[in-house]
């Protein structure tokens, strides 16, 4: 039988992503600073990337309010 890997849990996945964005963002200030735009750039992109994807983790819900009939 093959066991099966459960995905962490919203928050702790939430926290991962925006540590990691904070990450690229010290990336991204040390680059600026040493004249790489294109490597800042890049490294902004994915931090941004993080946040976007870290606001979206945790349950969905659709479809709350039924539109009138």
């Amino acid at each position: 039988m093959q066991a099966t890997r459960q995905a962490p849990a919203p928050t702790a996945r939430r926290d991962e992503l925006l540590k990691e964005a904070a990450g690229y963002e010290a990336v991204a200030e040390a680059a600026a600073a040493a004249g790489e735009l294109d490597v800042a750039g890049r490294a902004i992109l994915q931090a941004l990337d993080c946040e976007r994807r870290a606001g979206s983790v945790g349950p969905q819900v659709l479809q709350l309010i039924k539109p009138r009939a």
